[in-house]
């Protein structure tokens, strides 16, 4: 199975591997560093991942807020000391207008910074979201850690620079998790060819996907990819978007990722997919239905907005992150996108994302997100982030077995809301079939990620049948089309969705 088939969260393998073993920092010493007198010994990169390693395997979740002033203090300086600060009150995530007083809550947390740290506004202040109540600055001290954690109207302090996956035992700062650009040959087992001369990825068969055309193909909804892009040596997903039995329809594309080691970098790095992952979901989500002998999307009819917001698929980066919590906020404010479509992720929380989320959701977008993917022998892990927060929907892949098997790299778990049937169990290499990276190019894609751009294309058909509904009744048939509905079960949630039941 290629790179793209380990999807969202390939490097969790990273967490199994070397994290168990030469622990600089016994649990014992954990516990004393968090609860005796700050240390003011600058932490390893090695110790505090061992730190971030211990707390994931004891609670299946890690929060900054859990840790020391030492070990926050320690990895932002190691981010270059890029501290990202969500100030208000609890729940305050966005002002959808002025507020003066977190506007002079804002204004006093970065005086007292200046004043810790001796330094100007412009040499402190370099992000201030203008509807997140988020901002990043520049932190060496370990003193200022101390102070702010004291205020009552900071939510919460990241050092978003820091990577868990860049250490002297994996150095690596970009990964390139999820990727691929290289075509394969279908197995002709694998499709169906239907007019005008499109193929219908077998997956579809097990949701009556195709079906469910004859009441809606999308037209009129429009969808929102946050992911790596989509191709520009894929005409169909671009030029061609309307061709044959697709038209009336546009796709845009948007760039809020910076592709630059350097945190005061403004190179955005433009729409165009470089990974392949992005171009992929796309596809699944809106390729066009023509003669060309290639695979369709899902709603074929449907607008596609994609922004290129991340590298990959893992957000181990601090520009990944702001693409994009970036990304998140323009697609809310934009009336006309009704989906969003999220095939990426991280192993825990990151807070401004989560804001952005909650935002996006405030504004009534129906957000679909991956499960995760990652290595058959690190599946346990739980739902990742964004999946897991209740603004979401959860979705992750099974195989054809009959039986809710997960597919081989997928996750499953409390919070997943839906299952699509993505892997043959019989060769965990035939999965979905999709249009390529390159003009005339195939694929196959797998795991949680194709699990969720198909189910937002399956939401797109919906709300296209129904267009004057709200995002609950969406999400309400969509479950009602389930096979266990009304139940959920315990890790695959209500299950596979049948789409003509739900376009009935």
């Amino acid at each position: 199975m290629r790179k793209l088939q380990l999807a969202v969260m390939a490097l969790l393998a990273l967490i199994v591997i070397g994290c168990t073993q030469d622990n600089p920092l016994t649990e014992e010493t954990h516990e004393t560093d968090l609860t005796s007198e700050t240390s003011q010994e600058l932490l390893t990169i090695p110790q505090i991942n061992k730190i971030i390693d211990e707390q994931l395997r004891r609670t299946g979740d890690f929060s900054w807020d859990k840790t020391s002033d030492q070990v926050l203090w320690s990895a932002t300086v190691h981010g270059s000391g890029i501290l990202t600060i969500g100030y208000g009150k609890k729940g305050e995530s966005f002002s959808a207008k002025k507020n003066a007083r977190l506007t002079q809550s804002k204004n006093t947390i970065v005086s007292e910074i200046i004043k810790l740290e001796n330094t100007s506004r412009n040499e402190t202040l370099f992000e201030d979201d203008e509807i997140l109540n988020v901002i990043d600055v520049q932190v060496k001290s370990l003193k200022t850690i101390t102070e702010l954690r004291k205020r009552d109207d900071i939510r919460y302090m990241e050092p978003n620079a820091y990577s868990f996956f860049y250490s002297e035992q994996y150095p690596q700062n970009r990964s390139s998790s999820g990727c691929g650009k290289d075509g394969k040959t279908l197995n002709s087992n694998d499709y169906r060819t239907i007019a005008p001369g499109s193929l219908v990825s077998w997956t579809y068969d097990e949701h009556n996907i195709e079906q469910a055309w004859a009441y809606s193909t999308g037209a009129g909804v429009t969808v929102g990819l946050i992911d790596t892009g989509v191709s520009q040596s894929q005409p169909l997903l671009g030029s061609n978007f309307n061709d044959g039995y697709s038209n009336g329809r546009s796709i845009q594309k948007y760039g809020t990722f910076i592709d630059s080691p350097w945190w005061w970098s403004n190179n955005y790095d433009g729409p165009h997919d470089k990974c392949g992952h992005g171009t992929s979901m796309g596809a699944t989500i809106a390729s066009p239905r023509n003669n060309n002998n290639l695979p369709v999307g899902v709603a074929y009819n449907c607008n596609l907005v994609s922004y290129r917001a991340t590298e990959d698929v893992l957000l181990n980066d601090y520009h990944e992150r702001k693409g994009v919590k970036n990304a998140l906020r323009q697609l809310a404010n934009r009336s006309d996108v009704k989906i969003i479509s999220m095939s990426i992720g991280y192993p825990w929380s990151i807070n401004n994302v989560k804001d952005a989320v909650r935002y996006a959701h405030s504004k009534g977008k129906l957000i679909f997100a991956a499960g995760g993917t990652s290595l058959d022998f690190t599946n346990w892990y739980p739902v990742i982030f964004p999946a897991s927060m209740s603004e979401t929907v959860a979705v992750t892949g099974i195989t054809d077995d009959g039986t809710y098997q997960q597919c081989d790299t997928c996750h499953d778990g409390s919070e997943i809301e839906f299952t699509i049937i993505m892997e043959r169990d019989s060769d965990n290499s035939r999965t979905g079939t999709v249009l390529g990276f390159y003009n005339g190019n195939t694929d196959y894609v797998g795991g949680s990620s194709v699990a969720t751009a198909t189910t937002a294309g399956i939401a797109a058909l919906v709300w296209a049948r129904y267009p004057n509904w709200s995002r609950s009744q969406v999400l309400n048939r969509m479950r009602q089309s389930s096979e266990f509905y009304p139940n959920k079960d315990s890790t695959k949630g209500y299950g596979n969705i049948d789409a003509l039941q739900a376009v009935q």
